[in-house]
């Protein structure tokens, strides 16, 4: 579907362009009927106006968007980071919205920034089931999206992605290496790629050293900790012994560490564990951390740099790809080191 703009609507209604300007600005000289036709055609095919589109034909706001789903995570404080040294080096203002994992609050501030706000938008999405029709919306409206991280495969634009799918493997192939046989995984939602392409890595180890897969052993977690905690030690209080736990995110590990201390489990004698973090922290734990480490400052940085080579081509269309930076496995403690009693 084209962009709805006045032209669009004058054609609909055989009318001239001037007559819908001056009738969405409810002049005087338009007569009520014709206003009241012009106003329900431009309702009914979703036509949003633009407060400063007069202003952005011959500038632009020199701002540009970052929406992130939280911020009590240390892999979107680096994002910001690369990002807004991109940012700073184009003069330009990098303004950060926080969605909260809310698909509602998501889908209002994309239909806000595009009122001439920003000039672009990069964005990693919430949890959420359905349609990415606004995101589609905004692009054809030109305000450009890249995505990163967690990204929106259904939107024909750059994605800035590690390799979820191999840095899966290599963290349970890492686990089995070092003795584990039974590995529980703490998902996030499969509604994300990343949570489909870490635990499809996983099952992939499994299946290559001949490992059985326990479909109890898959934990899907959530941003509660207390659930988290519940249900990770159901997990590890259960009739199995689990050995090593592989953990999407770095929130989980340390629902595991806690879950370890109160059940009196010893890391790594008892439970190996890893997962995917960008914890300065993570070498100063006890024992120390064992993590997939994302490229997080990086990804922020190609994101912002792709979105200003857009911005500065104008009209050319963003073009639909994937650009991959790799994640290195941080071997610690926590996997690997049989510490002294």
């Amino acid at each position: 579907m084209s962009k709805v703009d006045l032209k669009m609507l004058a054609t609909q209604l055989d009318v001239s362009v001037s007559t819908v300007s001056k009738a969405l600005r409810d002049s005087h000289e338009i007569g009520a009927n014709t206003k009241a036709r012009i106003l329900e055609k431009a309702k009914e095919l979703g036509y949003r106006p633009n407060p400063y589109a007069s202003y952005l034909r011959h500038h632009k706001s020199k701002t540009i968007a970052l929406i992130i789903p939280k911020i009590d995570n240390s892999f979107f404080l680096q994002v910001i980071d690369g990002a807004e040294s991109v940012a700073r080096e184009k003069d330009y203002h990098l303004l950060i919205y926080i969605t909260h994992e809310d698909a509602e609050k998501e889908k209002s501030l994309i239909q806000h920034l595009q009122n001439g706000r920003v000039d672009g938008i990069i964005m990693s999405v919430s949890l959420k089931i359905g349609n990415y029709n606004y995101l589609e919306d905004c692009i054809r409206n030109d305000v450009p999206i890249v995505f990163f991280d967690r990204v929106c495969h259904e939107v024909e634009t750059v994605k800035i992605i590690t390799d979820d799918y191999a840095s899966g493997f290599v963290a349970t192939e890492h686990l089995i290496k070092n003795g584990c046989t039974n590995i529980g995984y703490l998902s996030i939602s499969d509604n994300l790629s990343i949570g489909v392409k870490r635990k499809n890595g996983y099952l992939e180890a499994l299946n290559k050293y001949d490992l059985k897969f326990k479909e109890e052993n898959i934990v899907k977690c959530s941003g509660d900790d207390q659930e988290n905690y519940e249900n990770i030690k159901a997990l590890l209080s259960g009739p199995e012994k689990v050995d090593g736990i592989f953990a999407a995110v770095e929130l989980f590990a340390l629902n595991t560490y806690n879950v370890c201390r109160d059940l009196k489990i010893r890391i790594p004698e008892d439970l190996k564990v890893i997962c995917f973090s960008n914890l300065h922290t993570a070498e100063f734990l006890n024992p120390s951390l064992t993590t997939i480490h994302q490229p997080a400052l990086e990804m922020g940085v190609m994101a912002a740099t792709t979105l200003f080579k857009h911005l500065d081509k104008k009209k050319v269309p963003m073009v639909n790809e994937n650009i991959i930076i790799k994640s290195t496995l941080e071997i610690r403690e926590s996997s690997t080191t049989r510490r002294e009693p």
